[in-house]
């Protein structure tokens, strides 16, 4: 079978020809790269990547296939995935299925053979772009035309897209806290991670009222990643808002946030948040813990950052990103919340940054006493 032809048109006009792979047919979003060596499973199925089409940096993708057991979400939510070379063979013992068998029966579009480096650079010095991919638009013009039709990511609340619809429980028999977790885009590892460190954890939809949370009376409130613009998510900020008060006037309810959900409480807070150029998209990012001085390495999805100079009295930048010294971490200094921007729930550290959960459990410990 003959390779499908398909191109990707950017908003500035660039235009980038290869093969379609995965479903046939468009795509549109914001084409952003990821520099990781591996994981490509994990990035399709984050949530937090609605709204993007993600083009890795590593050459060779696909090589070691796709298993069940490696998914962080039940679906994929990429708009497209964009490669420089797919491989349709796999070696792993728990690997079902190739990439591309993967994305066909997902519906998402892949784009393979093209000038990845190129792309990259592109994006690294002009920023991240909207992007529209076609195996059935062969016509530039029309391409280029299309594009600029497309929505931008500053202003989208794309949380509503990828919350859960119902809230649910996840159980643990020797559970010693209680946490509700908000599910603004919730990956797997987090839940699975919150459960091994003794939590029975309910999940709730991301328009959860702060008086539905406190009706279930959790020892503590933990605020998840997600996608688009974290100043778009109004209802969020109100609802952490009204949990920061009954923290203040009620009884202690410590508050952990991770990526999204750390923009969320700085924003709750009364900081501002910001679009980066091209975000932080990759498993390699050192970020200096500010308190030990250690150095994390650490896994990241974010195109938007809590802006340094609006951090409010009340709140103390805890971790630095020492790729472009923007905020990783803050904590409040009075009430017992705290978030970082990273993925302490990933583990290219290996385990650099699994302190952060201990420290969420201590402070649930605390609030107890």
């Amino acid at each position: 079978m003959q390779p499908r032809p398909a191109k990707l048109v950017l908003e500035n006009g660039s235009v980038y020809n290869g093969t379609a792979f995965g479903h046939i047919g468009e795509a549109t979003g914001e084409v952003v790269f990821n520099t990781s060596h591996t994981g490509y499973q994990e990035i399709l199925t984050d949530p937090s990547y609605a709204g993007q089409m993600v083009l890795m940096t590593y050459p060779l993708i696909g090589n070691y296939g796709i298993n069940k057991s490696d998914n962080e979400s039940t679906k994929i939510w990429t708009s497209a995935f964009i490669v420089r070379e797919v491989s349709n063979i796999y070696s792993n013992f728990e690997a079902t299925q190739t990439l591309d068998d993967c994305l066909k029966e997902s519906g998402v579009m892949g784009l393979a053979g093209i000038d990845t480096r190129k792309l990259v650079r592109e994006i690294r010095e002009k920023g991240a772009m909207r992007g529209i991919i076609s195996a059935l638009d062969t016509s530039d013009e029309s391409l280029k035309d299309r594009v600029q039709h497309t929505p931008e990511m500053s202003g989208r609340d794309l949380v509503k897209t990828v919350t859960v619809s119902e809230n649910y429980t996840l159980e643990k028999a020797d559970a010693r806290f209680h946490v509700a977790a908000f599910d603004y885009g919730i990956k797997t590892n987090i839940l699975r991670m919150l459960q091994h460190s003794g939590c029975k954890v309910t999940v709730l939809n991301a328009e959860t009222t702060a008086e539905e949370v406190i009706a279930l009376n959790p020892d503590g409130v933990f605020l998840s990643n997600g996608p688009g613009d974290p100043s778009a998510v109004g209802y969020a900020i109100e609802t952490i808002k009204k949990l920061a008060e009954y923290n203040r006037t009620t009884r202690q309810l410590p508050i952990f946030g991770i990526c999204l959900g750390h923009q969320l409480l700085s924003l709750a807070f009364g900081a501002e948040t910001y679009k980066l150029k091209f975000g932080h998209h990759g498993s390699n990012h050192p970020v200096k813990n500010l308190t030990s001085k250690q150095i994390e390495i650490t896994s990241q999805n974010h195109g938007f950052a809590v802006n340094m100079d609006s951090l409010p009295d009340n709140l103390e930048m805890t971790h630095l990103n020492l790729y472009d010294n923007t905020v990783e971490g803050i904590k409040h200094l009075k009430l017992p919340c705290f978030s970082v921007q990273y993925h302490p729930e990933a583990a290219p550290g290996p385990h650099d940054s699994h302190y952060l959960f201990k420290q969420f459990t201590s402070l649930m410990e605390q609030a107890k006493n």
